[in-house]
């Protein structure tokens, strides 16, 4: 039983962290198919962000970004898209991850930017490099 348990933490440790384009496979990251038809994605290229629960730029932080594309149109702003964030598939599995973690899950975008400052810190008080965008590692 044992050796079940650890089997399973060792897929889970190695499991990479899917950004929003790669799990909503919508075409709107730079390059993408659909970039022609819908424009870039800007949780694609919001460096801000980058990090935000380990994604790059917005990558799982979708939500807290205006003009993210959700249910096949263009969100506004925050405030408006958040209700139908709430119920998306991707949100809720960023959820379910990042929770547990240390830093958490924020579904704010001041609630990220204070994790991510913290994260910094404590990355620049250790020498310790943070963990490579899109793996998670427990």
């Amino acid at each position: 039983m044992g050796k079940l348990v650890e089997v399973k933490s060792e897929v889970i440790a190695n499991k990479k962290k899917l950004n929003c384009w790669e799990f909503k496979k919508c075409g709107r990251q730079p390059g993408g198919q659909k970039t022609a038809e819908l424009g870039v994605c800007p949780a694609t290229v919001a460096q801000d962000l980058d990090g935000a629960h380990e994604g790059k730029n917005a990558g799982r932080a979708c939500w807290v970004v205006a003009g993210s594309l959700c249910g096949g149109k263009i969100q506004g702003t925050y405030a408006k898209k958040l209700l139908n964030c709430w119920r998306c598939e991707f949100m809720n599995m960023v959820k379910q991850e990042e929770e547990p973690r240390a830093y958490g899950f924020s579904h704010t975008r001041l609630g990220l930017e204070r994790a991510l400052e913290k994260q910094q810190a404590k990355q620049a008080s250790s020498n310790t490099p943070l963990p490579e965008p899109g793996i998670l590692k427990i």
